[in-house]
């Protein structure tokens, strides 16, 4: 019985032993550590612009027909209104360029004795007309009016739609460019060095902002016989980036 305790009391004394001399003079067991360093930041703003000039064109064509009957009134305004679709087919618009956006009918009344008596009705319908070959826009609006149109209104022209994301992604590539070129700059000048950049902004830029023209009357309502004449400008596409940069 005792020699059995004294031989485990002896391999307590070896094991702890063997503990303390490794601890002390074995190789250090590595421990994990993370080390959080402070980054700062740099910001810059650039601007691209791009000019383009319109090359669609937008109109609304109306009808308005006062007559004792409503089926009179509709009657004339439907066949004016295919007369004016024929024209603008003729003209190249194709169908998916004419769309009607107003067809309504209106009691007229006579207050002038006593109680309000309906005299007659008034039809009217507008039709938006997109006109894709802008040079055709000013022959468009004249047989338009020849053929029935007596309102011409809400003129725009603007850029057609897959143009108009080539010119945003030019203005895009203009804003990085300017944006690089300013962060060089402030920062050679403030003794500033940059790291990479780490997140980049941009101002998502609408459509390009239509021009619109005064809205004019039709011909036979001004008594003219001169023709339209609209001419295209330009107009300008932005975008605004901003690039984050780390410093060293």
């Amino acid at each position: 019985m005792n020699t059995w305790i004294g031989r485990l009391v002896a391999s307590v004394v070896v094991i702890g032993t063997a503990i303390y001399l490794l601890m002390r003079f074995g190789p250090g067991i590595p421990v994990s550590s993370v080390v959080t360093q402070k980054q700062e930041m740099f910001s810059v703003s650039g601007e691209g612009k791009v000019t383009a000039v319109p090359d669609t064109g937008i109109v609304s064509l109306g009808i308005t027909i006062n007559r004792p009957t409503v089926k009179a009134a509709q009657t004339e305004v439907n066949t004016k209104i295919n007369s004016i679709t024929n024209e603008l087919k003729n003209s190249g618009i194709a169908p998916k360029d004419i769309k009607t956006e107003n067809y309504s009918v209106y009691p007229e009344y006579d207050y002038l004795q006593g109680p309000g008596r309906i005299t007659g009705y008034r039809v009217t319908t507008d039709i938006k007309v997109t006109v894709r070959q802008l040079e055709k826009l000013n022959e468009v609006i004249d047989k338009a009016t020849a053929a029935g149109a007596n309102t011409v209104s809400g003129i725009q022209l603007t850029v057609e739609e897959n143009r108009q994301k080539e010119l945003v992604q030019e203005a895009r590539e203009e804003a990085v460019k300017e944006a690089k070129a300013k962060a060089e700059s402030l920062a050679s000048a403030a003794g500033i060095t940059l790291g990479k950049i780490i997140n980049i902004q941009e101002n998502v830029p609408g459509a390009p902002v239509p021009l619109m023209m005064l809205d004019s009357a039709a011909k036979e309502g001004r008594g003219g016989g001169s023709a339209t004449d609209i001419q295209p400008g330009s107009t300008d596409i932005y975008s605004t980036v901003t690039l984050f940069y780390e410093t060293r």
